[in-house]
């Protein structure tokens, strides 16, 4: 079973998750607005690149910087993907290493933009760089994507298979856990020191912060800064992270998605599970097996297991996409009319709930792809492809599919 079952989605739904947080919102937008000023024009990367040679020289004379193959090497901004969480590490990571550089760049176009609005903008996106609720964002962001980047990269390997990708999502939430609970004073010592690094003034943490008069008095009477920046910003945008992992892997749908794998057919069967299989059959589909059904489902699945894996056609396959088709070509799924109906209700569960998620959050892009488009094909045909985009496949479901009819309006229905 590979990833694309839904998963794929889980960068996107992380990125939006943390724009919840107004101030990671703006960061996001004031990210956007520094790399489209500085990187406008080839003069202007020129004049990057030049900034952060006078940088790097500077700090090597001083004695600040190792030399040698690989250390120092001038570079650009890499932009971030609007749905890709883990992409945005590279950006955030290219303005921390070229910061100074910026923000010559910003100051000279902020004095000789050729026109005011150039040299306005540059002014305004320079002061956002400078202020101590960027800085402390953009050091949020990044060590928040460091904890989940790893699970997304894995998500993105076809291997991948969800027994693995269930302990990822457990020690990713534990990382966040430990962050959110006792990282906050490293993690501000850090913000503060990258200040000083860079000669910026730091805002007294014990001081009573001051809201903007369109906020409601009440929810910042008598808090300090440092009360704010840790409760509505470090919390509140590690608590977003967190409730978006547990919506999409509570205990209901990781048992799915665990006992699904007793089916993958990956590496001669080797997590063949009959009980297992039972019990997702028993526990998830009550309303598609009968009680004599699950008699027989167990005695289909003991010849099974003596059967499939000793003949060659199912030697290879890489999921169980590829074992449905398996079973229809050489008439199996004939012999086996139970588990092939478990089959086909597991891989409709998964390829709805991954056309639900697209529907809700993803604008179509494609001029040939449409809403009715998946409806028509999810309702009248199980022979064609489904698409999540002009090039993303999600399954291939076969034709006549006994017990067609509930599967048609399984999807049907939560399409």
């Amino acid at each position: 079973m590979e990833h694309y079952y839904g998963f794929s989605w889980l960068q996107f739904a992380l990125v939006a998750a943390s724009r919840e947080v107004g101030s990671v919102h703006q960061f996001f937008s004031n990210l956007v607005s520094i790399f489209n000023i500085v990187t406008t024009s080839n003069k202007r990367n020129d004049e990057l690149k030049e900034a952060q040679a006078i940088e790097v020289a500077t700090k090597i004379a001083n004695g600040e910087l190792e030399t040698g193959r690989g250390h120092n090497q001038i570079g650009t901004f890499k932009r971030a993907g609007d749905t890709r969480w883990s992409s945005h590490l590279d950006s955030i990571s290219s303005l921390l290493k070229m910061f100074n550089a910026t923000c010559v760049v910003l100051s000279n176009i902020a004095v000789d933009g050729g026109s005011y609005t150039q040299r306005g903008n540059a002014n305004f996106v320079l002061n956002q760089l400078l202020s101590f609720k960027f800085v402390f964002t953009l050091h949020l962001v990044k060590d928040i994507v460091e904890i989940t980047h790893f699970f997304c990269i894995a998500l993105q390997r076809k291997s991948q298979d969800i027994l693995n990708a269930m302990y990822l999502v457990s020690s990713i939430t534990k990382l966040l856990k430990n962050f959110r609970d006792s990282g906050w004073d490293d993690f501000l010592v850090k913000v503060k020191l990258f200040f000083e690094q860079h000669q910026i003034d730091i805002p007294y943490m014990n001081a009573q912060y001051i809201a903007r008069p369109s906020r409601s008095r009440s929810h910042h009477d008598e808090i300090s800064v440092e009360h704010y920046y840790q409760m509505d910003i470090f919390l509140a945008t590690i608590d977003y992270q967190l409730q978006e992992l547990h919506s999409r892997f509570n205990d209901h749908t990781v048992e799915l998605l665990v006992l699904s794998t007793a089916l993958d057919p990956r590496n001669g069967f080797m997590l063949f599970r009959i009980d297992d299989i039972c019990k997702l059959a028993e526990k998830f589909y009550p309303n598609d097996f009968m009680e004599q059904e699950l008699v027989r489902l167990r005695v289909e699945l003991q010849h099974f297991e003596l059967d499939i894996p000793n003949h060659h056609e199912f030697q290879e396959l890489s999921g169980i996409h590829e074992l449905c088709q398996g079973l229809v070509k050489t008439r199996k799924s004939v012999i086996y009319p139970l588990i092939d109906r478990l089959i086909r209700l597991v891989l409709t569960l998964l390829v709805s709930t991954a056309i639900i998620e697209w529907t809700q959050h993803i604008s179509f892009p494609h001029p040939n792809l449409s809403r009715s488009r998946i409806r028509t094909t999810t309702g009248t045909s199980w022979s064609g492809t489904f698409y999540c985009g002009p090039a993303t496949k999600l399954v291939f479901v076969l034709n006549n599919a006994e017990g067609g009819e509930t599967l048609r309006k399984r999807v049907s229905d939560k399409t």
